[in-house]
């Protein structure tokens, strides 16, 4: 019974789940509960409407607004884009962009799009290749072996990019099958300073006055794309109290943690990584403000770097407040009544991985896997271009099922579109990442410094050396090298590719280490948990976020603050203006220059922002705020404060997810930028 105490704190979700809580699949949607509570039937050919109009983006979500492939997504999340597509003489980022034909809309660079065709549960076939008496390395390999033959197969015989996928952290594997859009084009954007105003003091606060949204279009064929599946756009303004819905890709939750892991993250792993951050924030913020193209360049990466640092001391306030750790302790010793009533559960319980002394194995391997692998000593997209041309040498002369899985030929073509994309690199932000990782590691730990050309010149020298000295600027060299597989990286005398190649061997090694000793043992010690789960309560629930589609429900509802204070459930397009004021127009609360000129147009009673119940989480940024007619009434782009926490636990207290209205989107894009041909059609 060694294990039971561990067992206990597992199922927070199982037993108290919160009046909206929920991220479903979409293969297990929660018909039955919005039924009961809201009278409203998910019917199958809702679903697949929403499903299909519903599109993956790097990092967040978009979706299908009308038949002619016009797709909605943020400002923030167009961010990447809106960067590449950028000069220092003609800045888009910061000063928007309206394409007032077809024929102006800007092709993009890198973007793919994937939108969810179907889903099929191969758990048993996976488990199957996994024996009970294999080690964790072995179990590793015939996993990762037996996924890849999956993914191989559905690719072959449908064409289309699949993916396999772990749910309730290893107790199913679903494959995901997505059709790709790879001509995309950008439509319309606002300026940053309308799409995040407030700029980082109002990140993750309410209320808020932000117009954070962007439109793309995708292209077939050179057309634009036929979507009849998408959205509708609502045309009455959404009620209080009424039923909302988000479907969008959380990127990851972590309610399904028992508390010595939580723990882990608490004192360990957020820590360390709220030390980096800071450094780059202050590295990035002081290079930026030597000029206004420094500024240019750098400024994606810094928004990132300030947006995961207010994340993640969201998640530590969460794992420091008494209240939500007692909710989970609540709800541990409700499955422990469950379990002791459980001669089968109870009979398994001795067979688990056994934990003890765990996490100082996983804080010993962890630096090593980080410098090496994750990147922390080679942040520089010049050194992760010659690493991918490295193992794409090697890992191709493989068989498909025993390769690193990004080499796979299920993912191959995407890993090639990245690889030789033509977006710009520059030189001094290389050198000045590079410095910054190289600085890092040493600090860290002195032992890499031979290795990495640290013992003989300081960083900032070596990282010169490497990023002026490389050829991997120019997409044709990146070309010629790929296809001269192993001889050619062998035969290059390229500072990047050498380092690469130098590297790898360690690399690798950190990650097999890693990926067998701390993630294999987790996914055994926690899919084990999940199928006793399944057992006791049945598949009525949610897994936790995997960056997957999934639907939550809601309603749009305002809340009240620790000091009493009310706060309404959206704010109105005058606000921006008396806010603005109340800072003296100050940055970053100053009004946008197209916005103070057409003040006089606009309906300054028209709603602007809004809050709902919806669970959502990092990932559901760009998701469509729908009604039950799967008619857009608002555009998800934040949660508030009390919502950073729901990675462990979520409360319909205060935590609420922030969505841009749709009834601001039209009347800005009418009255302020001249977009008429887009809102007709949006049939608005």
């Amino acid at each position: 019974m060694k294990h039971l105490l561990l067992i206990i704190v597992l199922f927070s979700s199982a037993t108290s789940l919160f009046a909206e809580e929920g991220m479903f699949l979409f293969n297990n949607p929660p018909t039955k509960a919005v039924a009961e509570k809201y009278g409203f039937e998910i019917q199958p050919d809702w679903l697949e409407r929403v499903q299909k109009a519903t599109l993956r983006f790097p990092g967040g979500t978009g979706s299908f607004v009308s038949s002619s492939g016009l797709i909605m997504t943020n400002h923030h999340v167009a961010a990447g884009q809106l960067q590449m597509l950028s000069t220092a003489e003609k800045n888009l980022l910061a000063d928007g962009f309206c394409a007032k034909t077809l024929e102006e809309e800007l092709p993009c660079k890198t973007l793919e799009l994937l939108s969810l065709q179907s889903i099929e549960d191969v758990t048993e076939r996976v488990k199957a290749a996994v024996k009970p008496d294999m080690s964790f390395e072995a179990a590793d390999k015939a996993r990762k072996a037996v996924i890849a033959q999956i993914e191989k197969e559905s690719t072959d015989a449908t064409g289309l990019k699949s993916d396999v996928v772990a749910l309730y952290l290893g107790g199913q594997y679903h494959l995901y099958r997505y059709k790709k859009y790879t001509d995309i084009r950008l439509v319309f954007a606002p300026e940053q300073q309308a799409g995040a105003f407030g700029g980082d003091p109002d990140n993750f606060e309410y209320p808020r006055y932000c117009l954070d949204c962007t439109f793309f279009r995708a292209y077939e064929d050179d057309k634009p794309a036929q979507t009849p599946l998408h959205f509708g756009w609502a045309k009455e303004n959404v009620k209080d109290e009424q039923l909302v819905f988000v479907s969008g890709h959380p990127a990851r939750t972590n309610r399904a943690y028992d508390l010595s892991h939580l723990a882990f993250h608490r004192e360990v792993l957020l820590p360390r990584t709220l030390q980096k951050l800071y450094r780059l924030e202050t590295i990035y913020s002081v290079w930026g403000e030597r000029s206004a193209e420094n500024m240019r360049r750098i400024k994606g990466d810094l928004d990132g770097v300030k947006n995961s640092r207010k994340v993640r001391l969201g998640q530590q306030a969460g794992l420091l407040d008494p209240h939500l750790l007692l909710q989970k302790k609540i709800d541990s010793d409700a499955f422990k009544a469950a379990v002791e009533q459980d001669e089968q559960i109870l009979a398994e319980i001795e067979n688990l991985p056994d934990l003890d002394g765990f996490y100082d194995v996983w804080m010993s391997i962890l630096p090593n896997y980080q410098f090496n692998e994750q990147g922390d000593a080679f942040p520089a997209r010049t050194f992760q271009i010659a690493r991918m041309l490295v193992r794409l040498a090697y890992e191709s002369e493989k068989p498909n099922e025993e390769r690193l899985p990004e080499y796979q030929d299920s993912n191959l073509e995407s890993l090639k579109r990245s690889l030789f994309s033509d977006a710009p690199i520059y030189e001094d932000v290389e050198i000045l990442k590079l410095t910054n990782g190289l600085t890092y590691v040493s600090e860290m730990s002195g032992a890499f410094k031979p290795a990495l050309g640290l013992d003989q010149q300081s960083p900032i020298q070596r990282a010169t050396e490497l990023v002026k000295g490389t050829k991997l600027f120019d997409v044709a060299e990146r070309k010629r090298i790929a296809e001269g597989g192993v001889k050619a990286i062998e035969e290059s005398d390229d500072p990047m590719i050498e380092l690469a190649l130098r590297s790898d061997k360690a690399a690798r090694k950190a990650r097999k280490e890693y990926e067998t000793r701390i993630e294999e043992l987790l996914k055994q010690y926690y899919s084990k948990r999940a199928e006793w789960k399944l057992l006791l309560f049945g598949d009525t629930g949610y897994p936790d976020a995997t960056f997957t589609l999934r639907l939550s429900y809601g309603t749009v509802k305002g809340y009240t603050e620790d000091d009493g204070t009310a706060v309404p459930a959206w704010t109105e397009i005058g606000g921006l203006y008396d806010r603005a004021a109340k800072h003296q127009n100050a940055p970053p609360f100053d009004v946008p220059e197209s916005w103070a000129r057409n003040k006089d147009k606009l309906d300054l009673t028209t709603p602007f922002n809004l809050v709902s119940t919806n669970d959502i989480i990092g990932g559901n940024s760009g998701s469509p705020l729908f009604n039950e007619n799967a008619e857009v009434v608002g555009l998800i782009f934040d949660g508030n404060l009390q919502s950073l926490s729901s990675d462990m636990i979520y409360s319909d207290t205060q935590a609420r997810a922030v969505s841009v209205h749709a009834a601001a989107i039209v009347e800005a894009m009418k009255k302020i930028y001249g977009m008429d041909r887009i809102v007709n059609e949006l049939g608005r």
